[in-house]
């Protein structure tokens, strides 16, 4: 079935997407806390601002449901972890079905 395999690359590829956003935001949010990059500066306001409400909804409930651990977040460590276990089980499920049909 090549509907299940445009599907399987589409859900593969916006899960990547969406690690590339979190990890870009991680390390754009330390380089602002060190002070490397100055939000003073309109454009790196916006990325980093675009980059945060593209984020945010994905964080927040981990965020509520994890307890507080000072200055350490770890919500993104969760998220990816999250989100590859995801991509393990959609990719075990519909894997199959691209294989047994492209045998026929």
């Amino acid at each position: 079935m090549p509907i299940v395999a445009a599907l399987l690359f589409l859900f593969n590829s916006l899960i990547s997407l969406v690690i590339f956003l979190v990890i870009a935001t991680a390390i754009l949010s330390w380089l602002v806390a060190f002070d490397v990059i100055n939000l003073r500066n309109p454009a790196m306001y916006r990325i980093v601002k675009t980059l945060d409400q593209l984020t945010e909804p994905l964080l927040r409930p981990i965020r509520r449901i994890m307890p507080n651990l000072g200055g350490i977040d770890i919500s993104p460590i969760i998220l990816l972890l999250l989100l590859q276990a995801l991509r393990i089980v959609v990719d075990g499920f519909l894997a199959p079905l691209v294989v047994t049909t492209a045998t026929y």
